[in-house]
Parts: structure tokens; C-alpha cells; sequence
């Protein structure tokens, strides 16, 4: 399996800020791969490096072997972005602006095509629909369309389900997994987890620019999550404080992190020793935000990075 995005020591500053610092990653031909972090970690600027809008300080960038920075025109035929920001042009119908952005890779006479996609997205009706008149959420789909329209073999989607409704979501991501088992790689920024989690056979965690975790989604939840034990208690003053200090309160839960199931017993008869009268009780199996969480509160980089 040949690589499709390959990141070196990518660095990039504005002004004072490192937005990137020193990114290295490596994203095969058909992954499926998520790009998470919190707001201004870095993910969007890298995209920004990846797709030549943006020009990095230090570090080298290819998409199928073509250098973003040597052989711009050759990586960026590569690429399909969807980005962040609603940008569209107001003057055109859906299916001129799906025309227009064929038109800029030299493709013609794609409506096959075009229609095709209309159809995954759920956009047929609107094809000759102005831009201006649409929602937000079909807006959004758009750009999905314009990104997919030359049929590149690397798509990036950024935050490509924010603002859209349930349905819509379904729908895209169906479609786009069919084009991953195609052969086409995904590379997904998104701050609903739980899509990541489903859908990323690997994920890289950025923290102010850097990589902090990176590994398979199967291998950061069996090394991060384990189980966790809520208790709501009917007092919760009464929790002694060696409890306290290893519990986080959520929704007048208090929540440990287990090690192993052999913990729940000593944990359950220190809290009946202090005399507190447990409400209810949850034992649940943590997910890839409780990863993120973990992995952003300060887990050390060596831990995680594979």
C-alpha cells in the first residue's frame, strides 16, 4: 500500500504564534484517517499547508507523491477539500457552480457525474437552485459536491457535518465510505467524536501544533479508555477527600476511571465505609472522547505516539 499524504517536520508561524510545530504524519492510500483537536491545535492550518493555500516555514508536503510547493498543480488535482467557511459564489445555480469547479480541472461533459453526486447528497431537487437561496446545511452539502467533482483519490473533509442535520449526515457519510471502499483515502477533521470514532481506522490528535496522539482508534481506546464508574450519591459532601481528588463530577455524577473491574469492589466499599448512600450506580465502557480528554489534559506525548 503506496502513501497518499506524507507530512515532514511541517512548521508554520504567524507572527508569534507556532500554529504548526514540527507536524510529521504519514496517511496511506485508502485510510480512512481522522485529523482531532480542540480549536487553534493546528488542524485547519495544516489542511490550508496541504491544499497550497497556505505556504509552511520549515517541512515538506506530498500528496500522491506529488510535492505540494515543487508540483502545486499536480498535488492539487489530487486533492479534494471541503472547508470549514461557507464559500460559494451567489451568482450561479448549484449545477453551474458543480460545471465551474469540473471546468477548473479541465473536466467537461461530466453531468453523469455531477448528477450522481446531486443524488448522494440529496441535492437533485436544488441542481438549479441559486447559491443564495439555499440553507446553510445545503450550502454546506454543496461544497461537499465541489469537492468531490474531479473525483480526486485524497478528500479532505473539515468539519464537513457541522450545522447539518441527521439525516444529511447519514447520507454523506454512506456516500463517502462508499468511495473509501473505492479506494479513495479520507482524511476527517470533526469535533463529533463519536463520527470519528465509528468511521477512522486511525487518528492523529493535535495540541498546539503538535502531534500528541497517533495511533489506530482501536489501539487509543483499549490503551486510554477501560471502564468507568459513576456514582451519584445522595450527599455528596460525605465523599472523602482521597475519593474526591480521583473523581471528576459531571451532571451530579461522580465518575472513576478503572484500571480493571477488580477496582469496583474496594471502590464501592470505601464509599459505603465514609457512610454515603449511593443513588444510582453506572458501570460504562469509555469512548474516544474520554481519549481526547485524557490525551488533552496532559498525557505525555512518548505515551501515545506510535
Amino acid at each position: 500500500m503506496g502513501v497518499a499524504v506524507s507530512i515532514e517536520q511541517v512548521v508554520k508561524c504567524f507572527g508569534s504564534l507556532r500554529a504548526l510545530d514540527g507536524v510529521s504524519l504519514e496517511i496511506a492510500e485508502g485510510e480512512f484517517f481522522g485529523l482531532l483537536g480542540p480549536n487553534g491545535a493546528g488542524k485547519t492550518t495544516l489542511i490550508s499547508c496541504l491544499a497550497g493555500l497556505v505556504r509552511p516555514d520549515q517541512g515538506k508536503l506530498s500528496v500522491m507523491g506529488c510535492d505540494v510547493r515543487g508540483d502545486y498543480r499536480a498535488a492539487r488535482r489530487q486533492l479534494g477539500v471541503v472547508p470549514q467557511e461557507l464559500v460559494f459564489d451567489p451568482f450561479f445555480s448549484v449545477r453551474e457552480t458543480l460545471r465551474i469547479q469540473s471546468g477548473y480541472f479541465g473536466i467537461r461533459h461530466n453531468d453523469d457525474w455531477i448528477d450522481e453526486i446531486l443524488h448522494n447528497l440529496d441535492l437533485t431537487s436544488k441542481a438549479n437552485v441559486n447559491m443564495r437561496r439555499l440553507s446553510g446545511g445545503m450550502k454546506r452539502r454543496v461544497l461537499v459536491a465541489q469537492a468531490l467533482v474531479h473525483k480526486p483519490p485524497v478528500i479532505v473533509l473539515d468539519e464537513p457535518t457541522a450545522g447539518v442535520d441527521v439525516e444529511l449526515r447519514q447520507g454523506l457519510w454512506q456516500f463517502v465510505q462508499r468511495l473509501n471502499r473505492e479506494g479513495h483515502t479520507v482524511i476527517l477533521t470533526t469535533h463529533y467524536l463519536e463520527e470519528a470514532e465509528t468511521l477512522c481506522g486511525r487518528i492523529a490528535m493535535l495540541k498546539q501544533g503538535r502531534v500528541v496522539a497517533l495511533d489506530t482508534t482501536s489501539n487509543l481506546l483499549a490503551r486510554f479508555a477501560g471502564h468507568t464508574l459513576n456514582v451519584r450519591l445522595a450527599n455528596d459532601a460525605c465523599l472523602p477527600p482521597a475519593l474526591r481528588a480521583r473523581a471528576t463530577q459531571s451532571d451530579g455524577y461522580s465518575i472513576f476511571r478503572l484500571a480493571g473491574f477488580d477496582e469496583i469492589e474496594p471502590l464501592l466499599a470505601a464509599i459505603r465505609v465514609a457512610g454515603c448512600t449511593i443513588d444510582d450506580l453506572r458501570l460504562t465502557q469509555a469512548d474516544l472522547e474520554d481519549v481526547f480528554v485524557g490525551v488533552m489534559q496532559g498525557v505525555k506525548v512518548s505515551e501515545v505516539v506510535q
